[in-house]
């Protein structure tokens, strides 16, 4: 079925890029498929990786993507693997990517779970635990079950908290992980007007929350919605924005658009960092008749009331500066009460504090590491990758995809004693597939430059119903079947 699903999917894509005068070779010549053939060979065939003889006791903190997708091509690339992966979570994960497409009902929440033991590849034991604590000058790591255990290399691949807990009124006094269903916020979460993308069970609340609240402007009241981005990176800086798009659509599907008035509060100066998808997105709000307001960031819900709280900040000019002979710019905070039928609330998000309170951790919380080697900028024997990572960029699948296959060659060039500073670097690259509408999305590629890097001779800045497509059809099977075993 899945199969299948992806073959529907590559036919329909190669059909769109015909329609935009690109022949279909050079469409998968350009996806790197060589065809539909090539691309179900490479998802169902092992990747010929010249395997190393070199060995080494490798653990993996995190079995998420991007830790599952590291530990799988290990396996391909050593003769011997001897890994470890730790994960507190139990049998069931989530495709996070699929989470909005959930939240705006698409897809239902069953689409995005699936058994993560069904990925373990070989040569690597789970244990079902947290690590509590990293001595780096041992080479071991403690559990919340009491085990010690040794590594000659270290990949944390964590990912990040959602801290709720920093929105005052929410009720939530403790932070979960992006796929967990925790009680503490399913149960404030997916009520009165309140949703959130960003976990399996508020994705799907944010959908019946939503329904509400077109119920609601099709009664001919006219309602609020509004949309929050925090203070902190997130993972995926295009989720905020994607669910307000589809919330658009679903109201303009339902023939009462002009009953809402959609929000977008950031706590940034701009829509995007990327110069080019700033713009583009800009126009796109405007053309949608979408607000926005700059420098506002969630502190605070009332939740029976239906006002959300803002600490809005603003720069202001301050005191004389006698050597510079300027004015210096201070920050101006003023908190804003807006009302709200409905809110999406993207939460702050927080490496642990187990990872940042460590030795191995940063005053930010992120594992510091070099941006292009991955590599911990003081302990050589370690790497991270993915929303753990302390890079400038990279929160996002896409991201992990690239990140992965440096991780691994580092790791391997070290345990058979070479140079990683000949190797491969991570270049920055990110991919944003911002949905827009049911139908177009515009896929927002680019890299430590801060230019669009599209790979395909398209306008990137364009919204296009062959990118949704790819959304739909192709990225859950190829994140599943070719990144999590490590091919892709």
């Amino acid at each position: 079925m899945k199969h299948k699903m992806m073959k529907e999917g590559i036919k329909l894509i190669e059909a769109h890029f015909q329609q935009e005068g690109v022949s279909r070779r050079e469409a998968m010549k350009l996806f790197g498929l060589g065809g539909t053939t090539a691309l179900m060979t490479s998802i169902t065939t092992p990747t010929r990786l010249k395997a190393s003889v070199a060995k080494a006791k490798i653990v993996i903190v995190g079995g998420g993507l991007a830790g599952m997708s590291t530990a799988a091509r290990l396996t391909h690339a050593l003769e011997n693997p001897n890994i470890t992966m730790i994960e507190p979570s139990e049998f069931s994960t989530s495709y996070q990517p699929g989470q909005t497409l959930v939240g705006a009902g698409i897809w239902e929440k069953d689409a995005v779970v699936y058994q993560r033991d069904d990925f373990i590849p070989r040569g690597t034991t789970l244990i079902q635990d947290k690590v509590l604590e990293f001595d780096p000058q041992k080479n071991t790591v403690k559990t919340a079950g009491g085990q010690t255990i040794a590594y000659d290399y270290l990949i944390v691949a964590a990912g990040v908290k959602l801290d709720f807990s920093q929105i005052e009124g929410l009720g939530i006094a403790e932070t979960i992980t992006s796929t967990g269903d925790h009680a503490p916020v399913s149960k404030i979460i997916g009520k009165n007007g309140l949703a959130s993308i960003y976990f399996q069970q508020g994705a799907e609340d944010t959908w019946k929350e939503m329904q509400k609240f077109i119920a609601e402007a099709k009664s001919g009241k006219q309602v609020q919605g509004i949309f929050t981005h925090p203070n902190t990176p997130i993972k995926c800086g295009g989720a905020p924005k994607k669910i307000m798009y589809l919330t658009d659509a679903r109201l303009r599907e339902a023939g009462i658009r002009d009953n809402a008035t959609l929000t977008f509060y950031p706590n940034g100066t701009k829509m995007f960092g990327v110069p080019a998808y700033h713009e583009a997105i800009l126009n796109q709000f405007k053309e949608r008749d979408f607000k926005w307001h700059y420098g506002h960031n969630l502190i605070k819900v009332d939740t029976e009331a239906k006002i959300a709280t803002f600490d809005k900040q603003t720069k202001i000019k301050g005191a004389w500066d006698e050597d510079l002979e300027e004015y210096t710019m201070e920050t101006k905070h003023e908190k804003v009460e807006v009302p709200y039928d409905f809110m999406h609330i993207t939460p702050p998000m927080v490496a642990a504090e187990e990872i940042a309170n460590s030795p191995i951790g940063s005053s930010q919380g992120w594992v510091p590491v070099d941006k292009e080697t991955l590599q911990h900028v003081k302990y050589k024997n370690i790497f991270a990758l993915g929303d753990i990572a302390g890079i400038p960029m990279g929160k996002t699948g896409g991201s992990a995809r690239k990140q992965y296959k440096v991780v691994v060659d580092n790791v391997i060039t070290m345990m058979e004693g070479g140079d990683i500073h000949h190797n491969d670097k991570y270049n920055g690259y990110t991919v944003c597939p911002l949905i827009t509408s049911i139908g177009t999305v515009m896929l927002a590629e680019f890299d430590w430059t801060k230019r669009p890097t599209p790979s395909f001779p398209l306008d990137p800045t364009k919204e296009r119903w062959i990118w949704w497509l790819l959304k739909v059809y192709l990225l859950k099977p190829m994140t599943q079947y070719g990144m999590l075993s490590g091919r892709l």
